[in-house]
This record gives structure tokens, sequence and C-alpha cells, in this order.
């Protein structure tokens, strides 16, 4: 194993620490493992509190600031943070309007955020709504889940729903918001490579160098199959063509979403963008906006993932308006 770290056991409060000295906007609350926007908790508008486990970057730590997140949880790798985590990051925000959670559907986090959504309530009234993010279409079920994983979409959901909240909108439309992105996202990934979590120290699955993994979670999960290495055109394809056999895309213009994994460059998922936007066009979905980058990755996994989510002009508004946050910045 070569990475960049001391002790395995210390890899996360170490980042976060390097986080803290990186971004002095933020406030970082190392005990709780707890990243805050520094201003937090703003008053009047609604908290949005979301989390999981740590390898993700710069998902969800990254995406904390004016117009995202107000707090994330860092778990330990690829484990979900557990409830007083969460509590802390619920009393943190709460700014009198109520709190949000943004979940990805996977079995702990889940558990773990409804826990602590009943464990604050319970301590100090605070209203708790909670939207769980479950686009992935490769599988319905899987190792970590009961339905589908919670992937892509989540990026965009906690940019759109960031801004809502960012224009002052009750926490019943926020949280409005955060369904409709979540009912109107579809996601695919795939991998080249496995990943290697620290404390286990070889990769997490053993992949030839002649074949592919064709619809792999965040965490490493198995996919939908195995097949044999092939050109971008085609792994396009396999990406784009379940997309949009689950959902019609063709109504209403799109966000297109192509996103690394940890480890695949930003000349391959150009790319791959440039197939994926030709393999739209000739299915009749219009692209109103891109993005194409590593932000919600798998540790030091090659690969990619599709993500589309069709955009009313709310929805593109929302998305457009300014973002301030170490991992997603635009008009500020």
């Amino acid at each position: 194993m070569k990475k960049l770290i001391n002790d395995p056991a210390d890899v996360v409060v170490e980042a976060l620490r390097g986080m803290a000295a990186a971004h002095p906007g933020l406030r970082v609350d190392l005990e709780n493992r707890v990243v805050f926007r520094g201003d937090a908790p703003v008053r009047g508008k609604v908290g949005l509190v979301s989390g999981g486990g740590s390898g993700h970057e710069p998902m969800h730590g990254g995406f904390v600031g004016r117009g995202m997140l107000d707090a994330a949880c860092a778990g330990e790798v690829f484990t979900s943070p557990v409830p007083d985590q969460m509590v802390a990051a619920t009393e943190g925000v709460d700014g009198g309007a109520g709190v949000l959670h943004i979940v990805k559907n996977y079995t702990g986090d889940v558990m773990n955020f409804d826990m602590a959504a009943e464990l604050t309530s319970a301590k100090t009234g605070v209203e708790v709504q909670a939207v769980v993010v479950d686009d992935d279409v490769a599988v319905q079920d899987s190792l970590y889940t009961a339905g589908r994983r919670g992937v892509g979409t989540t990026v965009l959901l906690e940019k759109i729903v960031g801004a809502a909240a960012e224009q002052g909108r009750s926490l019943a439309e926020v949280a409005g918001v955060a369904r409709k992105v979540n009912e109107r996202g579809r996601s695919m990934g795939m991998a080249l490579t496995s990943c290697t979590v620290p404390a286990a120290g070889r990769p997490t699955f053993d992949l030839p160098d002649d074949e592919m993994e064709i619809g792999i979670g965040i965490h490493g999960e198995p996919g939908r199959r195995r097949v044999p290495i092939a050109p971008a055109k085609d792994i396009a394809e396999m990406l784009v063509e379940p997309i949009l056999a689950d959902a019609d895309f063709t109504a209403e213009p799109v966000i297109c979403f192509v996103n690394g994994m940890g480890a695949s460059p930003l000349l391959e998922l150009y790319l791959m963008y440039g197939e994926v936007a030709g393999l739209l066009e000739k299915a009749g979905v219009r692209i109103a906006r891109s993005l194409v980058g590593s932000y919600i990755t798998s540790l030091d996994m090659a690969g990619c993932s599709v993500t589309l989510l069709r955009a009313d002009d709310d929805l593109l508004g929302l998305w457009d308006a300014p973002v301030d946050t170490p991992g997603l910045r635009w008009g500020a």
C-alpha cells in the first residue's frame, strides 16, 4: 500500500486538521469530526446537514459553505458517522428555521441519522426533516442498502437545496426541493480498478487488468457485471443506456454530471463527457448544464459515473446561484 498517510487509524482526524488549516473560513470540530460553515448557525435559515463515511472527498466536508451545506459529519473510512456526531452537527446549525438532513441511502447512514433526528428533537425541540438519496440504477439492493444506493445525484442535490435554503425558503419548501431532485436524478458508475481502504492495506476486490466492473457503488461494492475492458465509447453506452431506460429525460433539459471515482484524470473524464453528450444528443436529451470532475469519489478507484438530472427552470436557477465551498465555487 502506497498512500500519503501516517497511522491508518488517524487518517480521518488528520485530514480534518489539514482541512481546517487550508480553509480557515470553515470551523472544524475535531472532537465530533464535524465541518461547519464559519458563520453557522445562520439565523432564520434552514440548516443543512449531511455526512457519511470518509473516503469520498470532496463529498461531504468539501461542500460546506455558503450556498451548500451548513455542516458535514465525517465517519471513519466507508463507515457511517455515529448519532452523536449528527446531533452535534444539527444543534450547531439550528438557526431557528429547522434542519434538513441529506442522507445517502446506506443502511448505517439512514439508521444513525434517524436516531440523531429523534435525539435532537427530544432534547431541543428543533424540527428536523430528512431526505434520503437513492439514485443508483445499477442494483435494487446491495451489500450496504435496502433499495437503491445514494450516489452522484447527492452532489447536485446538495448544491440545489443549498441555494434554496440560502434564499430563505421554509423547511417544508427546502425538503420539497430535495425530494424533487432525488426523484428526477439517476446515476450509474463503473470501475477500472478497486480502491484500497487504509486500514485494510489491500484492494477491496480483485479486478484483473483486462476486466472492468459495471455498476459499482462508492464503497467498492460489486456492480451488475464484470466485463472485458472496452473503449470509452462503449463504456459510455453501458452507463447511459440503463439511465435512459429507467426514466424519461426528453421532456425537460438535464444537468449532466460525469464524475471521477478518485484516480481517473480530467483528460479521461472530459473524453467520457464527450461520448456521453453524443449519446444523449442521439437520444433526444438536451443538456442545459454540465459538471465534470471528481466530486464523489471512492478513495483511489479508477473509473467514473454518469448522473442525469431532469431540471426545470426553478432547479436550473438554483443550480446557477452562487456557491462558495472548498469543493464547488462559482458566482461568489
